[in-house]
């Protein structure tokens, strides 16, 4: 199976996109602080105000809150259902947010337009947040739920052998590491994976990438350092293949991904490199990168063009994934 890639050479004159560089001077022009330099509690009030950037939501057929049983208490779960009637195939989504910040409402755009566009069941899935539950807490809710989800697939009108995982940046994170421990477990029986600017080596922060935007391209260095700090309970975690999915010996037999990936993203190389991993271990893995975008772009979909067409691209991922 080979690797497909599309956009995958940054050249050395590609810029950011227009409305990329319009929404960074607007932002520097505010002269806030940065993320890393605020508390959690200031961090995650102004990623909610963020949410501002997304376009308006789109109707679905139907939105549920529901609480299912976790590894501590309760995990709350937002459902979106499309038209018509199932069972669906179901994505089970995971928000970023540095394991720190972000909420089911922060995401909660992206998971509407993948219900529509993908004709499926999305299963968004509120895991707890660091620094008041360090790793691996929102690993164990992140698969707690999967596996509710696969058990309990009926009672949300899901198709229980069309079940993926997916989420962006720390979510994507959380999605790499579950199907690693599905396959291990045996349960759930995942058929796709898509990993949208994923964290998949918070032990390195050496890569190109990280070089070369580490400041004025929103996500900083300096931010994602502040993330891995308050998410880690001690400095030999950034190693466990559960924090850090790159380093894991073995990738084979994991389902089918879709990986979409920035320009001008400081975890650019990263996700790259999981993308050539998995297809080294004989995984089909494709491989998007948007040259001219920086991280978090799928949820600015209000103010940059080009989030809409990423957002129709993965959800077609999914689709043909589903109904093939």
């Amino acid at each position: 199976m080979n690797l497909h890639q599309k956009n995958s050479n940054l050249d050395q004159n590609s810029e950011l996109d227009p409305q990329v560089k319009l929404l960074i001077s607007k932002m520097e022009k505010l002269n806030a602080p940065p993320l890393n330099q605020l508390s959690p509690e200031q961090a995650r009030e102004n990623m909610n105000a963020a949410t501002a950037l997304a376009g308006p939501p789109e109707p679905v057929a139907l939105i549920n809150n529901i609480r299912i049983p976790g590894p501590s208490g309760e995990i709350p779960i937002r459902i979106y259902k499309p038209e018509n009637n199932g069972p669906f195939p179901a994505l089970i989504y995971y928000h970023g947010g540095g394991w720190v910040t972000c909420s089911l409402d922060t995401h909660d755009n992206i998971c509407r337009s993948f219900s529509n566009r993908a004709r499926c069941v999305v299963a968004s899935v509120d895991y707890r947040l660091a620094p008041e539950h360090k790793f691996p807490a929102a690993i164990d809710d992140a698969y707690y739920a999967a596996k509710w989800i696969f058990d309990n697939a009926k009672s949300i009108d899901c198709d229980s052998t069309r079940i993926a995982v997916g989420g962006d940046s720390a979510g994507g994170n959380l999605a790499a590491v579950v199907s690693i421990l599905s396959r291990d477990r045996g349960i759930p029986d995942l058929i796709f994976q898509l990993l949208l600017y994923p964290v998949t080596d918070i032990s390195n922060t050496n890569t190109v990438s990280y070089e070369n935007f580490a400041e004025g391209c929103w996500l900083t260095k300096a931010d994602m350092e502040w993330f891995r700090d308050h998410y880690l309970e001690k400095e030999d975690d950034c190693k466990n293949i559960h924090a850090s999915p790159l380093l894991a010996k073995d990738l084979s037999g994991l389902p089918s991904a879709f990986i979409i990936t920035a320009g001008f993203d400081v975890l650019r190389d990263e996700g790259e490199a999981y993308a050539q991993r998995l297809q080294q271990a004989g995984v089909s893995a494709y491989l998007s990168r948007y040259n001219s975008m920086i991280h978090g772009f799928l949820s600015m979909d209000g103010v940059i063009d080009k989030a809409k067409d990423a957002i129709n691209e993965a959800a077609t991922a999914l689709d043909t994934a589903f109904y093939k």
